[in-house]
């Protein structure tokens, strides 16, 4: 079933699926396993559930934030209404600034695959005494995985991919927030991604043997020793951002998101692909959009001037490969304002596209204009100020 056939079912078969809630009988379908790849390698695995066990898990998730949210840390910042990503990259950004020169980068190794279910279950049972309640949040947690044709159970756990997932993270993972905060930490947390800002490598590295202990013996999760670490801001990224160093820290684009972006930018603009240029831009323009509005946080809005020109210079590289011949190269040169012998010359080059897109004659031809106006979006302007 689709989302938008969700509506018309549910008109016709509510009634009977509220009973079911009401007396307990409700039994969740398994999700289904999708794989999707990580940015450095190996896939991440989501568990998609049918789209009306996603409308009932909506439901429930929203009475159990309305109970839960007021009481997170004020350090929580993922998936609660009203906060941010980008709110906990300035809140970061503060205690660096401050004179925390030094970043515990803690990883959770497979944290939603290791969310141990009794533990995760006493914990919402605090707050939650309607036992038909707690036994369908159950259900769902032991649903089971649908992959290949097959079902497997589920007995530890939360997959990725449904409306609860970010809610999970928040509940297991208060109890961490508040014994980092009983140490006088300063702490930002998104979700399982945390940062701990202290003076010192040697303290670095004593929180980080301290909260290790306490994560794998009280909750019961696993720290990837690999990818954790104890470094000086600039070295590590947070939710997509790393900072500069000096006497003004500022946010900046961690080079891991940029070079990401690069390669996606390099996949969408393959230049053997035989589209028009508005083509491109318009499939283009919502993964820009999307992308710049969230960087745009940064504070180095000479790197986003230099993706701008990098990108239209990719373009150039389409529209020249598009124009095949000499005759056809010298006609549109020509026709678009170059003239004479630089247009011959540039036509019948032997250089390549991209160190031809640099020429001033493929730039006088093709402007900055030409892309505007075809609604390529500028990452520049997004910049925050």
């Amino acid at each position: 079933m689709t989302v938008a056939a969700l509506g018309a079912y549910l008109h016709v078969h509510w009634e009977a699926i509220k009973q079911a809630l009401l007396e307990g009988r409700y039994r969740p379908k398994p999700v289904r396993r999708v794989e999707i790849p990580k940015p450095d390698g190996g896939v991440r695995k989501l568990g998609i559930p049918t789209v009306v066990d996603r409308f009932i898990q909506q439901l429930v998730l929203q009475v159990l934030q309305r109970r839960w949210d007021p009481t997170c840390s004020e350090h929580s910042y993922g998936f609660r209404p009203g906060r941010s990503a980008q709110q906990a990259v300035a809140h970061a950004q503060q205690y660096i600034a401050e004179g925390y020169g030094t970043v515990v980068d803690l990883d959770l190794e497979k944290f939603f695959d290791r969310v141990h279910h009794d533990r995760l279950m006493s914990r919402i049972a605090t707050r939650v005494t309607d036992k038909r309640v707690l036994r369908l949040i159950r259900a769902y947690l032991n649903a089971g995985v649908m992959e290949n044709g097959l079902v497997s159970p589920t007995e530890e756990g939360t997959p990725q991919g449904g409306p609860r997932s970010p809610l999970v993270s928040n509940i297991v993972l208060d109890d961490l927030d508040r014994e980092r905060e009983q140490r006088g930490h300063r702490f930002v947390r998104y979700a399982d991604d945390a940062n701990i800002d202290v003076t010192s490598e040697r303290a670095g590295r004593r929180v980080l043997r301290r909260l290790t202990t306490f994560i794998e013996q009280r909750l019961k999760l696993t720290v990837n020793r690999a990818k954790s670490a104890v470094a000086p801001p600039k070295e590590r990224q947070f939710l997509g951002f790393s900072f500069t160093s000096g006497p003004e820290i500022r946010r900046r684009i961690a080079p891991h998101a940029l070079a990401r972006f690069k390669q996606r930018v390099r996949t969408l603009t393959n230049r053997n692909r035989g589209r028009s240029m508005e083509t491109v831009v318009e499939q283009r323009a919502p993964y820009l959009n999307g992308w710049g509005g969230y960087v745009g946080f940064c504070q180095t809005r000479s790197v986003l001037q230099g993706l701008d020109s990098w990108i239209r210079r990719r373009l150039r590289c389409v529209i020249w490969t598009q124009w095949k011949t000499p005759r056809r190269r010298i006609t549109e040169l020509s026709r678009r304002g170059v003239h004479g012998d630089e247009a011959v010359s540039t036509a019948m080059s032997s250089h390549g596209p991209w160190r031809l897109s640099h020429s001033k004659a493929v730039q006088v031809a093709v402007p900055t204009a030409h892309f505007t106006t075809r609604g390529l979006p500028r990452l520049d302007v997004m910049v925050c100020r």
